[in-house]
């Protein structure tokens, strides 16, 4: 049977189809009994309105994008989340693309998206992010998150990575850890240089040696990471991921070494993915509540597009969550108890593998 038209919702309920857009838009003036009559209209033809009819006569979607690094993992799978919930609530509906960190692709998913979305959240980690997506996205509101949007003027949201960092180190130290490694993300994210720098500043600060590990922010990275940091002589006492992903890679190759967690190596991540809590021991990790940071970036993006005046850079602050993989403190012997200030530090130079 063919769908119903505006038309014959008009017809059926013998007013013009002015009167039935100004019904079904909420926008203009109508008579009660003229509203009644055409939302039986619409109820008897089960009329459904065309979305891009609507939004060619109102201006709206009702619809926003965004744009992501990657599309793969739990942090991002739980951003969305967090954003699928707002939108939802606010009638709203999401068109989600991956710019798979290159600035081309992510020039293309943004002109794709002008015309069909009425505001953009645009995740990068990189630089020029900012400029990229305003200069592509016209007038439509943009939001920006992560590395790339802590720029003055632009409505933003940015984790505080350094701060989270110093806090996982400054941890390590407290139950006693001295030879304390990263593992990095990759070069040129400006979330794992930030975390990296917070790593360095907190272990100069307390006088101690530096080991960093290159990773990629997978679970490969770090297992490979964890595996050249076992074969080491100065084996480290304590590792600092840059993310939950690869910690939990890291923790599988010290386990299939041998290695007790925490009693032989202490873990930290960053981010508390679900996983955190589920892998044994499990990961203190630095949480941002990432759910509920995708709510609140949609619904921002939300008040941009009513024409609010926002043009803050939100910082989030990271929560230190302490777990079992940090919980059991080595003695000047080395073996499990209680924190000991007669630790010696081992003459190492800073270093990177």
């Amino acid at each position: 049977m063919k769908p119903a038209t505006i038309r014959d919702v008009a017809e059926r309920a013998d007013v013009s189809v002015a009167s039935v857009s100004r019904v079904l838009n909420g926008a203009g003036p109508v008579t009660e009994a003229t509203r009644q009559r055409v939302l039986a209209a619409v109820e008897a033809l089960q009329y459904v309105p065309h979305s891009g009819a609507r939004s060619l006569s109102t201006s709206k979607t009702n619809t926003v994008g965004v744009i992501l690094p990657d599309l793969y993992g739990e942090f991002f799978s739980e951003l969305i989340r967090g954003m699928d919930v707002a939108a939802r609530a606010l009638g709203y509906h999401l068109i989600v693309s991956s710019s798979h960190d290159d600035a081309d692709e992510a020039s293309s998913a943004i002109r794709s998206m002008r015309g069909r979305v009425d505001g953009l959240i645009v995740l990068s980690p990189h630089l020029g992010a900012a400029n990229l997506a305003s200069g592509l996205a016209g007038r439509m509101p943009v939001l920006l998150m992560n590395g790339g949007a802590a720029e003055a003027g632009r409505p933003s949201i940015v984790v505080d990575n350094h701060g989270g960092a110093v806090a996982a180190v400054e941890h390590l130290i407290a139950i006693g850890r001295r030879r304390i490694a990263h593992i990095a993300g990759p070069a040129g994210n400006l979330e794992a240089e930030a975390r990296l720098a917070g790593y360095l500043e907190a272990m100069a600060r307390a006088a101690l040696p530096t080991m960093v590990v290159d990773g990629t922010f997978t679970k490969a990275s770090g297992q490979e990471a964890g595996a050249k940091l076992t074969g080491r002589a100065d084996r480290p006492d304590a590792v600092f991921a840059a993310n939950d992903n690869m910690a939990v890679g890291a923790l599988l190759a010290f386990q299939d070494a041998g290695l007790r967690v925490p009693e032989d190596v202490a873990m930290v991540g960053f981010d508390d993915i679900p996983l955190a809590g589920l892998v044994r021991p499990a990961l203190t990790t630095l949480r941002i509540n990432i759910a509920e940071t995708g709510r609140n970036a949609l619904e921002r993006l939300v008040r941009l597009i009513g024409s609010s005046a926002d043009t803050a850079c939100e910082v989030v602050q990271p929560e230190l969550v302490v777990r079992a993989s940090s919980t059991v403190f080595p003695t000047a012997s080395g073996a499990a108890g209680s924190v000991s200030n007669s630790i010696q530090t081992p003459s190492l130079e800073g270093e990177k593998l």
